[in-house]
């Protein structure tokens, strides 16, 4: 079951990943003009790379957020007298987690909106 998971996974992953490559070239050939295909390659590199830093970081926050509840559920039915300290601890832990997804947002919307190479590549 566990092959069965994985090649879903991977097949879900690659096709996510073709649609949002064709996406951003299509839409980036609307507004940036065809003699420009410099610019319009920069901008559609910045689009992958901005979505697969918010992606990969959800991910990542995503993973350790349900760690840390798995933990702490499994942890509260043990010994239920010690409620209050496990679940101070577990929303800490989980705040701790949240802060990886924002540090993703920042970095994708500084490569959309702010991004300090454009003066390099574009001129």
């Amino acid at each position: 079951m566990l092959k069965k998971l994985g090649k879903k996974f991977w097949a879900t992953t690659i096709t996510i990943v073709i649609l949002a490559a064709s996406s951003s070239v299509g839409l980036a050939a609307e507004v940036i003009p065809a003699a420009d295909s410099a610019k319009a390659n920069f901008a559609v590199g910045a689009m992958i790379a901005a979505g697969l830093a918010i992606g990969i970081g959800a991910v990542g926050a995503g993973m350790g957020i349900g760690t840390a509840a798995s933990g702490a559920c499994q942890a509260v039915g043990r010994n239920p007298g010690v409620q209050g300290k496990i679940m101070m601890t577990m929303l800490v832990g989980m705040a701790m987690a949240e802060s990886i997804a924002i540090y993703a947002l920042v970095v994708s919307l500084v490569l959309l909106f702010a991004n300090p190479y454009t003066r390099y590549f574009l001129g």
